[in-house]
């Protein structure tokens, strides 16, 4: 089996979508990055590696099997973990003892290049999943992809704060507030804005948001959530480390 030592991996718990698992110059020094001492690697296929970059599912018994305490954290072993790659899509997993991949991690550049050289001239493992996987379905805190192209770390974090804050309207059901809040996007419409009922103002409200990210999204967000602590709380940690701050002994 394919391994690799002293590996730095930056654990994102609980996502399932592999845009929110962060690159390595989107690291933070608060989060959670971790030196592994030993770790495997698998040479997998697209579609088992999609599987796992962007689901929270049942990994396969025989991938489990494998990797079972190959992997080594300052001296302890770990049940599974590893390093998957399609040969061109990098990132690791641990499922904390579980049976799906619960942490994920992309890996600092020359690491991920050294893993693309072991799996030249090898041969891909297969392993079978239990059943098909259907295709994924996106909601209000689950975007798809294509509404987070271009973004960065923060912008991403936001743009998520921001859809809290419409699910909030939706709970509340107060057409005021909804036509209020529509009127800021398009305070030329006044007039037929309150002619629109609560679903529809809400919907046209989400198509707003949902598409791109822009100044006026920023001032949205932070007017919106004004005067709620939590979401002021999650503002505050989206903005208080934009840049990178990963020691340069891990370079």
């Amino acid at each position: 089996m394919m391994v690799m030592h002293d590996v730095w991996v930056n654990w994102f718990e609980g996502e399932e979508n592999g845009y929110n698992v962060c690159p390595f110059y989107e690291w933070r020094k608060l989060d959670d990055i971790e030196l592994v001492d030993v770790i495997p690697v698998l040479y997998i296929e697209t579609r088992l590696f999609n599987y796992i970059e962007n689901d929270l599912d049942d990994l396969p018994k025989k991938m489990l099997d494998l990797i079972q305490n190959q992997t080594i954290v300052k001296g302890d072993s770990i049940r599974h973990a590893a390093i998957v790659t399609d040969g061109s899509g990098i990132i690791a997993f641990d499922t904390m003892g579980y049976q799906i991949p619960l942490k994920k991690s992309r890996l600092i550049p020359r690491q991920e290049r050294k893993v693309l050289q072991l799996v030249q001239q090898r041969s891909r493992q297969y392993f079978s999943l239990k059943r098909d996987w259907p295709e994924k379905e996106y909601h209000l805190f689950s975007l798809p992809p294509k509404a987070m192209i271009g973004l960065v770390r923060r912008e991403r974090e936001l743009k998520h704060l921001t859809m809290l804050a419409l699910d909030g309207l939706k709970q509340g059901h107060n057409l005021d507030e909804v036509h209020y809040w529509l009127t800021e996007w398009e305070p030329d419409c006044y007039t037929e804005v309150k002619k629109l009922c609560f679903e529809d103002t809400w919907h046209r409200l989400y198509l707003h948001v949902h598409d791109g990210w822009s100044v006026k999204h920023e001032n949205f967000c932070r007017a919106i959530i004004k005067g709620n602590p939590l979401f002021e709380q999650l503002w505050n940690q989206a903005n208080g480390g934009i840049e990178s701050t990963v020691l340069k002994r891990i370079k």
